[in-house]
């Protein structure tokens, strides 16, 4: 069995999903199977798939309920001790970072890995990490109560053991909060890796659909903090963001040379 699965949601994102597909194929380690999930595209996303297959361990293309119940078969699919979803837009940082992480795997087998993310736009240039541009400062010790004012880790800088890893609710848009929650109680050790683990493309369903998305958070740390904390918390994140946009940080971009 490989020790990570890379796993690809995709639907009719033709025009991402080959950078994210060409930044798996370019990584120096092996150690890996690499899934695609398509939920039934008709933009041309099969022609992409189609032309990379021997590359791709497992494909499926079929309509599905959302993105989540997408990301359940890919979950159910993969073979490997970790799962890694690196969504259609989305990227491996550079062609190393496999090797840094099953290097780290190796030594310590913790039961999640986490690092910062590199925002880029549509056109790959670069917004900033993720630490910086956003209210959402990084935690070096990262520990489940740490979600109480929202999600600290990038879901896709966010790599966990196959074994602690449940199925997402498909009906919550932010399932992908719960999901990093569920995992980090399970997970016993909890390492934070020293380099940048992906560039994620801003946007997405949840930007997408907004309101929802805050609606269904709440839910989900009400769920595991209780309603009288999270909506004490709901108000330190409403003042958190307001002192962020004062402060106008200085973007800090990370290069090659200083990544690892």
């Amino acid at each position: 069995m490989p020790t990570v699965s890379i796993i690809t949601i995709t639907y009719n994102a033709g025009r991402f999903l080959e950078r994210t597909v060409e930044s798996v194929l370019r990584q120096t380690a092996t150690d890996y199977e690499y899934i695609i999930i398509d939920g039934g595209s008709t933009d041309g996303t099969l022609d992409i798939v189609q032309r990379y297959e021997k590359h791709i361990s497992r494909w499926i293309s079929e309509p599905d309920s959302g993105l989540y119940d997408a990301m359940n078969k890919g979950l159910h699919l993969a073979t490997g001790d970790y799962v890694w979803f690196m969504n259609a837009g989305d990227e491996l940082y550079d062609e190393e970072t496999l090797q840094g992480l099953l290097e780290r795997i190796q030594q310590t087998g913790a039961g999640v890995y986490y690092s910062d993310a590199l925002f880029v736009q549509n056109d790959g240039s670069p917004v900033g990490l993720r630490s910086v541009v956003t209210p959402h400062m990084l935690p070096h010790s990262l520990k489940w109560t740490d979600m109480a004012l929202g999600m600290k880790v990038c879901h896709q800088a966010f790599v966990a053991k196959r074994s602690i890893a449940p199925d997402y609710d498909i009906h919550n848009l932010s399932a992908d909060l719960d999901w990093e929650i569920r995992c980090l109680k399970k997970a016993g050790l909890v390492e934070f890796l020293p380099f940048v683990l992906c560039k994620y493309l801003v946007g997405g369903l949840s930007v997408q659909q907004h309101r929802r998305s805050l609606t269904d958070r709440f839910k989900v740390l009400v769920t595991h903090f209780g309603w009288l904390p999270t909506v004490f918390n709901h108000g330190r994140i409403s003042w958190r963001a307001w002192r962020f946009k004062r402060q106008l940080p200085v973007r800090q971009l990370p290069h090659k040379a200083d990544s690892r």
